[in-house]
């Protein structure tokens, strides 16, 4: 069965379960500006999701679903889980206590999948500078109050997954480190960035960046 049709629907039900999550996510300091700018989430968002194979966005919508019946917002937990870097004793005060423990096992686990995807991220900035300069800054060594990499956001991320996603994603990952030649997924993510903002590539997107 081609599950194309079923996909477009399910990623746009996923961008927009995860904006609800979002919308209800404090910031100290009150609401920040991009919980007020829905088209550039849903560009972002689903950029990514348009990189997910099928059984990977069924078994996240899943996630954020059952997130929802016993009270857990995956957004505010993700963004939560970000300040074990940004502002270490506020999480181990204030967020650690109430978000769930991850095993040793798979903490190692996604750390391998977080140094396929930095190295990827890496590589990218390098063929594309320009477009490179407009992201995140990469590795938590960078992190800042104001500023979180694109390491530490990653990381954040994949601790919010169930098990059966997170297993997913590592397949995922694996699968295309070890393709011929390898996929890039930051790559891919940034090539449906810039095709949803009306580019027709990559390269016509770098070329057209502000100096």
């Amino acid at each position: 069965m081609d599950n194309h049709d079923n996909d477009e629907e399910l990623r746009e039900a996923i961008v927009r379960h995860e904006w609800n999550q979002f919308q209800n996510t404090n910031n100290e300091g009150g609401r920040a500006a991009c919980q007020g700018n829905w088209p550039v989430f849903r560009q972002m968002r689903l950029a990514q999701f348009l990189t997910w194979p099928h059984e990977l966005l069924a078994s996240y919508a899943a996630d954020l679903d059952a997130a929802d019946k016993v009270g857990r917002n995956l957004i505010t937990e993700k963004y939560g889980r970000m300040m074990s870097s940004t502002a270490p004793d506020e999480f181990r005060k204030n967020i650690e206590p109430y978000i769930p423990k991850l095993s040793a096992n798979r903490i190692a686990r996604q750390e391998q999948v977080i140094k396929q995807q930095v190295v990827w991220a890496a590589d990218f900035r390098v063929q594309y500078p320009k477009l490179g300069q407009a992201m995140r800054v990469l590795t938590t060594d960078e992190d800042t109050l104001q500023a979180t990499s694109f390491e530490t956001y990653l990381r954040g991320e994949l601790s919010t997954y169930s098990d059966t996603t997170f297993n997913l994603y590592e397949t995922m990952i694996s699968e295309r480190a070890s393709a011929t030649p390898p996929r890039n997924i930051t790559e891919e993510t940034l090539l449906h960035t810039v095709k949803l903002g009306g580019f027709e590539s990559l390269k016509e997107a770098e070329a057209l960046q502000a100096a």
